[in-house]
């Protein structure tokens, strides 16, 4: 399914989004996360794929590769980390505390009561649970039915506690809301609701360097950008507007095509844009792109994304392996990549769009057209990524290491 966004602002960035998402809160989240150890923060790859973009009949396609941001394998090391830094900062004004001593966890003694608590799918509860262990308090993970137990593992081995909970993601928000409330906790979540916006708007800002590093990497001014269109994950919206509103405000009228992708069984965004309000996903909320399947958009994010985003889709399971398998191979141009069920999502609606030539025009693809993705992540849960693609992450790694030179393959 496809829509386009009948609200869309082709206006500058309004400066009521500048409250939520800004160049200058991206760049004080970067500066602090240079603090964390064993984060990437010189850059994470940003791969050109010639081969790719051959084959799909444009003239460009450049991947953001975020699984080796860190040994958490996803994006969400941008996120969880500073939120939780600038919540700490807020509990605490008086004592002046700075990201250095946090995460180098000077701080321990004042935090050895001090509890965060998040629902996750698995790499945001595992961010979470990083930040924290190094930082020194304590930390409880929501995990809902589906979340598989190779996910839960990945969690705890940060050492935080964990809870399942029945149902599906929006139910496990609800219960560590309620967890929260009865235990004094305090809640370190990438969606909002009522009344919970601050650290939401924190983790999206996390989320922004993606786009600082892209427009440094790709030589991107303000008058210039280096790409028509930019597919990005839909989710609960957190990334696709941490996305778009560092983009929008650095290049304003200039910004490219924002296309937001999202699971068919967790189309929350695009019903959302159909109806022209938040509404709820239609599907089962279930599906291999985990990280993605989610029901209900987050409001804040949504009031990024309605302004902000030009067009919605959802895109199937079958389409998303097919991404990562087509990833994996390489070719003779591009570089064997390994991407992740979440991290396919882009891929796979560029490819989906591609081969429906009614909506290819409407999204204004063509053969000028230059194409940014995101993978945001890599084999987080290695034996579903094998069982994807029929080969283990690690013999992938090691046929792109034994590929061309990295520097005619990424700028």
């Amino acid at each position: 399914m496809f829509t386009s966004n009948r609200h869309i602002a082709h206006s500058p960035y309004p400066d009521r989004l500048k409250e939520i998402l800004n160049i200058a809160a991206v760049n004080e989240s970067r500066e602090w996360l240079a603090f964390w150890p064993g984060i990437n923060m010189a850059g994470t790859p940003l791969w050109t794929l010639p081969g790719l973009a051959q084959q799909f009949g444009v003239a460009h396609i450049s991947l953001k590769d975020e699984s080796t941001r860190s040994p958490l394998g996803s994006f969400k090391a941008l996120g969880a980390p500073i939120a939780l830094v600038r919540l700490i900062k807020r509990r605490w004004p008086e004592h002046a505390l700075s990201a250095d001593d946090l995460f180098a966890g000077r701080h321990r003694d004042l935090l050895a009561h001090f509890t965060v608590i998040s629902a996750t799918d698995g790499n945001h509860g595992k961010a979470l649970a990083a930040a924290a262990q190094a930082i020194g308090c304590g930390c409880v993970i929501v995990i809902h039915a589906n979340v598989i137990a190779e996910r839960e593992q990945a969690i705890a081995a940060y050492g935080a506690r964990i809870v399942r909970s029945a149902g599906n993601y929006d139910q496990s928000v609800e219960e560590a809301a309620r967890l929260a409330a009865q235990n004094g906790w305090h809640v370190v979540s990438d969606t909002s609701y009522e009344g919970y916006e601050d650290v939401p708007r924190d983790v999206m800002q996390g989320y922004g360097i993606i786009a600082a590093e892209v427009i440094e990497q790709a030589k991107c001014t303000p008058d210039h950008c280096a790409f028509t269109h930019v597919f990005v994950q839909g989710g609960v919206g957190g990334l696709a507007a941490g996305i778009v509103g560092q983009l929008w405000e650095f290049h304003q009228l200039r910004r490219p095509r924002f296309v937001v992708v999202e699971p068919q069984e967790a189309d929350c965004l695009y019903q959302s844009a159909v109806a022209g309000r938040l509404k709820k996903a239609t599907g089962s909320v279930d599906s291999i792109m985990a990280g993605l399947a989610c029901g209900e958009a987050s409001p804040l994010a949504w009031k990024m994304l309605e302004k902000g985003a030009d067009h919605f889709m959802t895109i199937d399971d079958s389409e998303a392996v097919q991404a990562m398998r087509v990833a994996a191979a390489g070719n003779v141009f591009d570089p064997p990549l390994v991407i992740g069920e979440s991290g396919a999502a882009g891929l796979a609606g560029l490819h989906a769009l591609l081969r429906q030539p009614a909506l290819k025009a409407e999204a204004g693809l063509d053969a000028q057209s230059r194409v940014l993705l995101i993978s945001t992540e890599g084999a987080t849960a290695p034996s579903v990524y094998e069982a994807c693609v029929g080969e283990a992450a690690e013999s992938v790694l090691a046929r792109q290491a034994a590929w061309l030179p990295p520097s005619s393959t990424t700028r």
